[in-house]
């Protein structure tokens, strides 16, 4: 027997890593969308459906990481024997049901929202948008001939802009701030109408508000009307070129969490950072290290 105490004898390794235990299985449900049958799980939604058959019902307010608002009604669907088209990101998939994801009339309500966002608001930089207008036919200069809410841009800190004039209050980022992820409820929707906008508490400036800059509005924003500075700048002067930039997945050097980064380089150095939705440590989510806390890399080098 070892004469060495108990306490400096090494603890056994574990076999493998621990892994969550597997979900209980859920009941099916069998429904028909666009005469195509299809199963899925009891509790699984129409979007969820429709893109189990491969079929591209079009998204904006909708993320699969955040509580559905039902706010921007472009992935509306029919349903036989509902009065109205109902959002396919929210609707619960029922016994029964059928579906028509692309019939002419959810097509005219599609392509009536977008027209009506792009006459209103500033969508230059909402990644894809432009195609899916082409795609239904969105004609924006029908509602008047330029956005009629029209904002300053909004910058108070060194770390991301906010532009109101892009936003159309799809609410990812209230959600992203609130309950879905970081908790800190620094933002909220006021105002009613064409007056309603995107606002810290009592319109402070950011430095002043309950904001952490954890940047995980910027990441869920559709538009491009929260957008980190690096990018904002660079844009401004007509230099991002998204297409010249490489992408490399790496781990955060800040904690022990561990939170995978996707790093966004050009021109050798780094303008953005982002971290992939379907990473189980982030769910798309980092902290103001994590985001933001790269610049340490180009000290010494020229802008």
């Amino acid at each position: 027997m070892s004469s060495d105490p108990i306490w400096f004898q090494p603890a056994p390794r574990p076999s493998r890593v621990p892994e969550a235990p597997a979900l209980p299985e859920r009941e099916r449900v069998a429904l028909t969308v666009d005469g195509r049958e299809v199963e899925v799980a009891r509790g699984d939604t129409l979007l969820e459906a429709c893109r189990k058959l491969g079929i591209d019902v079009p998204t904006l307010c909708w993320l699969e990481t955040l509580t559905p608002v039902n706010a921007c009604r472009v992935c509306v669907v029919e349903l036989e024997g509902a009065r109205t088209l109902v959002p396919a990101c929210s609707r619960k998939a029922e016994p029964g049901m059928k579906v028509l994801s692309d019939s002419t009339r959810v097509r005219r309500a599609r392509k009536v929202v977008y027209e009506l966002l792009a006459s209103s608001v500033d969508l230059s930089t909402a990644p894809g948008l432009d195609r899916r207008m082409a795609a239904y036919g969105a004609r924006p200069d029908r509602f008047g001939a330029g956005a009629t809410v029209a904002r300053p841009v909004k910058i108070d800190n060194d770390l991301y802009v906010r532009d109101y004039g892009k936003c159309v209050l799809c609410y990812k980022c209230v959600e992203a701030c609130g309950t879905d992820a970081q908790n800190t409820f620094a933002i909220a929707v006021a105002g009613r109408g064409f007056g309603a906008g995107i606002s810290t508490e009592h319109d402070v400036p950011l430095p002043d508000s309950a904001c952490v800059y954890c940047g995980n509005c910027i990441a869920v924003c559709p538009t491009g009307a929260l957008m980190a500075k690096p990018e904002h700048e660079l844009r401004a002067a007509g230099r991002w070129n998204e297409a010249a930039q490489t992408v490399t997945d790496t781990i955060c050097g800040y904690c022990g969490v561990g939170c995978t980064l996707t790093v966004h380089v050009q021109d050798e150095r780094i303008v953005k950072v982002t971290s992939p939705l379907d990473n189980q440590v982030t769910h798309g989510n980092l902290c103001v290290k994590g985001r933001f806390g790269f610049e340490f890399v180009h000290l010494g080098r020229p802008r």
